[in-house]
């Protein structure tokens, strides 16, 4: 089975090494609980949503079972406007519905520094948009690790090989749905 990771750094493993990287480390859980898995790891650093659509077919190029997307942080620390954060991602979900590959969208949350009118408008996206496309959702990628010195690099923003570990952690039971999304299909 093949999961590609679509993403940014969180994604890439920026800071860490690449065995420590998200989406090695996600591979190493599954296999450990037995699933015959490939995780592929097709996050850029620094890439937007936009970036990400617009990389899709390469990234898909090898084929899927199933993705894993992972996008919109460097969207929200830019500031960008969450109307296009939107736009970008509904095509990105359009564009993975017509592949037939399960989807697990993970979301993202608008830091506080940006106001609660850019959250209200941000923050929702990912959870309307795995509803309107029928996603699998988990709801905030970094859920126990943002703010969390100790979990985090010196940046603030991108997790240390713990802070991953803690990732894995949270989202095994989500990968294991989409998994079993895959499974269905088959």
């Amino acid at each position: 089975m093949r999961i590609v990771a679509l993403g940014d750094s969180l994604t890439a493993g920026y800071g860490v090494l690449s065995q420590e990287a998200f989406p090695d480390r996600l591979e190493a859980a599954l296999k450990k609980r037995g699933y015959d898995v490939d995780i592929v790891n097709a996050g850029v650093s620094g890439d937007t949503v936009a970036d990400g659509l617009a990389r899709l077919d390469w990234a898909l190029a090898d084929g899927a079972d199933g993705v894993i997307v992972e996008l919109g942080a460097n969207d929200m620390l830019r500031g960008h406007d969450p109307a296009l954060v939107r736009e970008s991602l509904e095509e990105l979900m359009s564009r993975l519905g017509e592949t037939g590959a399960p989807v697990l969208l993970t979301g993202m949350r608008a830091a506080p520094n940006l106001g609660t009118d850019y959250a209200a408008r941000f923050d929702p996206i990912f959870p309307d948009l795995a509803k309107k496309h029928g996603a699998l959702l988990y709801p905030f990628f970094l859920d126990g690790v943002a703010g969390d010195t100790s979990l985090n690099q010196a940046d603030g923003m991108h997790p240390n090989a713990a802070g991953v570990e803690i990732i894995v952690d949270h989202i095994l039971p989500s990968v294991e749905a989409l998994i079993e999304r895959i499974k269905s299909k088959a």
